[in-house]
């Protein structure tokens, strides 16, 4: 064999092994390309246009400059598809703020926590007035009313019965005899003692005799039954646990930790598509209160100037727990947490969370 053919062949044979290791390392980048799963949750993730900022976005970007790697962020339209996508590996992990639970644990990989917050309970804000206005109207108010005079009517009527016929000039006949009977058991039982009126008869006196002391113990009652309606409203509206949940119109996001809680303590409730969308239920009365993530629902009520007619109460139902998640066994976890564990000991994560705080 000539020697310039074997030489040409030799450079032949090394130029395809160069351009097949070209083309492996080419296809080994494309495969380091993360596909980051997101979906709006502020002042986490924040989307503006096809932009995405927020602490969870400032986290992952400190998080890369010790990683390194290729990425690209695919936006989901709420929580529960996003949840899917990373079960089913249609990403590589996602940066939202997703709370660390039991039942999620079964189908995801979690990162160390990067955030620590709250469940949160957001309400109308009603003035201290208007809920005693609102007590004065209630039902419970109104039947200690009827009851009340009810009875007054009763020993009223009784005592008219005795004496329409022995008494007619104090208690005439007919209805206005009646009212009379009814003014009589008034005045006796808040013991004003007018003496424009008093029974003449035996049967009287006694009806009147039981009337003085059973009136005693009836106003005693009575008012204290009516100074409890005007109060009971508002104890009513204390939410101290997730028990007293039961008693309103509950809603949340729906796939939410906030969910499972309710859920789990068997609180009936509605689901909506995301904080937006819960916050308009809230204003236009679809709903008494929203429970989701105390961080996003205190910046959807700023963003919005709604201090003035929503509250959230300074309750908290649990503590949550916010990570990166993977696919379950993902070998992503292992590289990325000591990276995000790095990151949340720097100045500059610090500081972002002040400022989102």
């Amino acid at each position: 064999m000539p020697r310039s053919f074997r030489s040409s062949l030799i450079i032949l044979i090394l130029l395809f092994n160069l351009a097949t290791i070209f083309a492996q390392t080419d296809s080994s980048n494309e495969a380091k390309v993360l596909t980051i799963g997101l979906t709006e949750a502020p002042p986490f993730i924040i989307k503006t246009g096809d932009q995405f900022s927020g602490l969870s976005i400032s986290s992952w970007e400190l998080v890369n400059k010790e990683l390194d790697a290729n990425f690209r962020y695919k936006y989901y339209s709420s929580l529960s598809d996003l949840l899917l996508a990373v079960e089913s590996n249609e990403v590589d992990l996602s940066i939202n703020p997703i709370t660390v639970t039991d039942n999620r644990m079964k189908k995801l990989e979690f990162s160390q926590p990067y955030f620590i917050s709250h469940t949160g309970i957001v309400k109308h804000k009603e003035s201290e007035v208007w809920n005693y206005l609102k007590n004065l109207i209630s039902w419970n108010f109104i039947s200690a009313i009827l009851i009340l005079l009810g009875v007054i009517f009763f020993f009223g009527f009784l005592v008219w019965l005795f004496e329409r016929k022995h008494n007619a000039e104090e208690f005439g006949n007919g209805t206005k005899g009646i009212m009379e009977g009814f003014w009589w058991s008034a005045v006796t039982m808040t013991t004003v003692g007018y003496g424009d009126k008093s029974p003449r008869t035996l049967g009287g006196r006694i009806i009147g005799l039981i009337w003085m002391f059973l009136a005693i113990i009836m106003i005693s009652s009575l008012t204290a039954g009516i100074a409890s309606s005007l109060t009971v409203k508002n104890m009513n509206n204390e939410i101290t646990e997730v028990n007293d949940l039961d008693r309103f119109n509950v809603i949340t996001v729906g796939s939410s930790s906030a969910q499972e809680l309710l859920e789990l303590y068997g609180i009936q409730n509605d689901v909506v598509f995301n904080q937006k969308e819960g916050i308009d239920a809230l204003i236009y009365k679809k709903a008494n209160v929203f429970v989701y993530d105390k961080p996003i629902l205190t910046y959807e009520i700023s963003k919005r100037n709604l201090g003035d007619k929503l509250e959230i109460l300074e309750k908290n139902l649990k503590k949550d727990y916010y990570s990166y998640t993977f696919p379950k066994g993902s070998k992503l976890v292992k590289i990325i947490d000591p990276l995000l564990i790095s990151t949340l000991k720097t100045v500059k994560w610090n500081k972002l969370v002040s400022e989102y705080n």
